[in-house]
């Protein structure tokens, strides 16, 4: 039994193991989540929260991602931990400590968001400090831990699951989300991926999904959010007309 130990502060020299063309079950979305969330700190670190009006939406947009992250901490215990605890025994005790931290930090910074949208006082700007602190604090925590699914619990998936396994997993989350969380979802990951990884992504899409689901991804999301060079490029790489 390999037990995944909880974070530590060497996560810069963990030692990153290559993929080696194996599933690569949490890689993607951390890297919408990680994108995004690095937006929105940069964003409130900029935000003039004298100005209710100025960072309303703002706001509901951090809270969007906050529920999108919640969603995604709920899929990995619920179904990744789930698996692998069921093909191991125990093994993801501090990963589940870690996730229980985030759930802890998630509403305290949903707290803080509904104070900001509340208070039309002088004291936003204040306010406003402290949210994006408390934010970058929790993007430190979170980003080490997905460093760690990255670099300890993808080789223990690898070593016990086949890479259809490991994509049947997937495939179990996706199905129990919404047709508009799956979108949200979407929304992060696909900008965030390099161009290869996004033909994979949405070659697997083409073959396995609906005609309709692959045309919504590529009008809805990529086509609109894609620069438009990497747009043709992803267009080309997968045979369609841009």
């Amino acid at each position: 039994m390999t037990m995944i130990h909880g974070s530590r502060s060497d996560a810069a020299i963990t030692p990153i193991l290559p993929l080696d063309g194996r599933y690569d079950l949490y890689g993607p979305v951390h890297k919408g989540l990680r994108r995004a969330g690095m937006a929105l700190l940069d964003r409130l670190g900029r935000a003039d929260f004298a100005s209710p009006a100025a960072t309303t939406g703002l706001l509901t947009e951090l809270r969007d991602y906050l529920r999108l992250a919640t969603a995604h901490i709920a899929h990995e215990s619920d179904t990744i931990h789930r698996a692998l605890e069921a093909r191991t025994g125990p093994a993801t005790e501090d990963l589940d400590r870690q996730h229980a931290d985030h759930h802890r930090s998630i509403a305290g910074l949903i707290a803080r968001i509904t104070a900001l949208t509340d208070d039309f006082s002088g004291t936003r700007e204040e306010a406003g400090r402290a949210l994006y602190l408390a934010f970058a604090a929790h993007l430190a925590r979170d980003f080490a831990h997905m460093h760690e699914e990255e670099t300890v619990t993808t080789p223990l998936l690898q070593a016990v699951f086949s890479d259809a396994e490991l994509a049947a997993i997937e495939m179990e989350i996706v199905s129990t989300l919404s047709p508009e969380m799956n979108l949200a979802f979407m929304r992060l990951i696909i900008p965030a991926l390099s161009p290869a990884e996004r033909v994979r992504l949405l070659g697997g899409v083409r073959a396995t999904a609906p005609a309709e689901v692959f045309r919504l991804l590529m009008d809805e999301v990529a086509r609109p959010l894609l620069p438009p060079a990497d747009f043709a490029d992803l267009a080309l790489r997968l045979q369609i007309a841009a």
